[in-house]
């Protein structure tokens, strides 16, 4: 636009310019040359002054249309660019969109994998507990490790909670069914053990010399050996079978010399004597 200006400015200085000198020339022409000359050279002079004129003219139209094209361009390719940021700008909102969607299907994919995950875990964990009612379990009792049977653990811990609540007539039954039924149990020195003491209890003084004497035959290594030894004394002596009884406990001091069942066979010793 700024251009165009300048090139109407020119256009008026030009017009002025050949003006002037029209006005200044046209007496020195009057007395230098002829009538037809003077006239020949005003036409000429008008002629070029025509001439220009048109050219400039035709300049500033040329002028004027290429600035109307140029800024018609301009506009329509500002136009189009504005288009393209409003588009641009609606696909950035609808990335947006789509992305705070895929997060929040990813959140929750996320917590219906964590709550898959867990309920494995407990599934897992569920059947490994109800396998283990069913597979032997590996335990050691009185210094020994052996293998059992869920059932049969289950039977040899009531025969002992049975014997611990003081109900040796019951207990004495519980542990003789148990050495009946699992006569190869790894619990089986500690079932005559305690069946034995069950049988003290009650009274019943050979059965539990019997059963004392089966459990030290399993291994005189046992823990319980000296007090295995200690109540068939007992036994003894309840049944007035002195002799007996001596010989038992001179088998513990000399066998077991430093135990507390050693100990306690001493002192019943110097009584029997």
């Amino acid at each position: 636009m700024s251009l165009l200006m300048g090139f109407g400015k020119l256009n008026l200085r030009l017009f002025f310019v050949f003006a002037a000198l029209w006005l200044f020339v046209q007496p020195s022409v009057a007395g230098l040359f002829d009538d037809d000359e003077a006239r020949r050279a005003i036409l000429e002079l008008r002629q070029s002054h025509s001439d220009l004129k048109l050219s400039l003219e035709r300049f500033q139209r040329a002028t004027e249309s290429k600035l109307d094209e140029d800024g018609k361009k301009t506009l329509e390719e500002s136009a189009t660019l504005k288009r393209s940021l409003i588009e641009l700008q609606n696909q950035l909102e609808s990335l947006r969109s789509d992305l705070a969607k895929v997060r929040g299907v990813n959140e929750q994919l996320a917590k219906d994998l964590s709550d898959v995950q867990k309920r494995q875990k407990d599934q897992a964990q569920s059947l490994d507990e109800r396998i283990k009612k069913f597979e032997p379990s590996r335990i050691t009792v009185d210094g020994r490790e052996f293998l059992v049977e869920p059932q049969e653990k289950r039977d040899y811990d009531v025969a002992l909670a049975i014997l611990r609540k003081g109900d040796f007539s019951s207990a004495q039954l519980s542990f003789a069914d148990f050495l009946s039924r699992y006569s190869q149990s790894g619990y089986r020195a500690s079932a005559l053990f305690w069946l034995g003491n069950a049988q003290f209890a009650t009274k019943d003084y050979k059965e539990s010399i019997v059963n004392f004497k089966a459990f030290i035959g399993l291994g005189a290594d046992h823990p319980k050996v000296p007090e295995g030894l200690l109540a068939i004394a007992n036994s003894q002596l309840e049944l007035k079978d002195s002799k007996a009884a001596k010989k038992t406990l001179e088998e513990l001091v000399n066998s077991f010399p430093g135990t507390e069942a050693a100990s306690v066979a001493k002192e019943r010793l110097a009584r029997i004597r």
